[in-house]
């Protein structure tokens, strides 16, 4: 007998979950693999919006330390920093020894929605081109491991997905006038991303693009690819002996009504 499309569905999410619990443990092992050899580590993560990019970050960083694995999201630039080297603003953000950084999106404003969307002079995005391998280059001789994914969504799928965005109250806030522009520059974006790709995609720092149609797969061959990028060994981990708890009756505590408590709604 076929199986329903409930339980196809079932077993679909089942597997991914199954298969990002084992890639999760990786990471684990590659976070203390980064702590104890004190390694550098830069993960670039690019692409058209509603591509799938945070969510794939989310899965990332969920089973690691925030203090050896943190995301850099950056706004709109100050006047100050508008005035400043281009790269200088990121620089403060690069990963110490023993860290990872992840940037969603990154130093790459400027080939995109800086050059789509008039926001930088053609001499300044002309000078990015030259400069940005060069950069890139610098930071891989400095002991840096850089890698650099381009999430590809293609035209359909990210209609629908901005129609979600519209109407679930939960994904609005995700929704900006910005997406609505670039929907409308879908072949300017195509066309800077190619020219990107042109003057970035290097041998020492390539750049490696997802297909993000299915943002679960999506999800777990950008995790995988990382893990077999970088690498590491498995830590021995020390087992773990809860000491006893101190013997504290000679110690009496402030009545329970001396405190504010939360409501227990649930």
């Amino acid at each position: 007998m076929e199986k329903s499309n409930t339980e196809n569905k079932a077993q679909k999410n089942f597997n991914y979950e199954k298969e990002l619990k084992k890639l999760h443990e990786e990471l684990v092992h590659l976070q203390e693999w980064v702590k104890s050899q004190g390694l550098k580590v830069v993960i670039i993560f690019e692409g058209r919006d509603a591509s799938g990019k945070g969510g794939t970050i989310k899965r990332f960083t969920e089973p690691l330390n925030p203090r050896i694995c943190k995301v850099v999201a950056l706004g709109v630039p100050t006047e100050r920093e508008k005035s400043q080297w281009y790269f200088q603003r990121y620089v403060q953000y690069l990963p110490a020894a023993g860290e990872i950084v992840l940037f969603d999106r990154s130093w790459y404003n400027r080939a995109g929605v800086e050059k789509v969307m008039g926001f930088c002079t053609d001499d300044e995005y002309d000078e990015f081109l030259r400069s940005c391998p060069e950069f890139e280059r610098m930071l891989v001789r400095s002991g840096t491991i850089v890698l650099k994914y381009w999430f590809s969504v293609s035209d359909e799928e990210q209609e629908r997905r901005f129609k979600n965005r519209i109407s679930n109250p939960l994904k609005r806030w995700k929704f900006s006038p910005m997406d609505l522009e670039s929907r409308s520059r879908w072949l300017e974006y195509s066309k800077a991303k190619d020219k990107m790709f042109a003057h970035t995609d290097t041998k020492q720092v390539p750049w490696f693009v997802v297909n993000s149609d299915n943002k679960k797969k999506a999800r777990l061959n950008c995790i995988s690819h990382v893990l077999s990028k970088i690498p590491y060994k498995k830590m021995n981990i020390e087992p773990v002996a809860l000491p006893p708890l101190p013997d504290n009756k000679a110690y009496v505590r402030p009545p329970m009504n001396y405190q504010t408590f939360v409501p227990e709604k649930f």
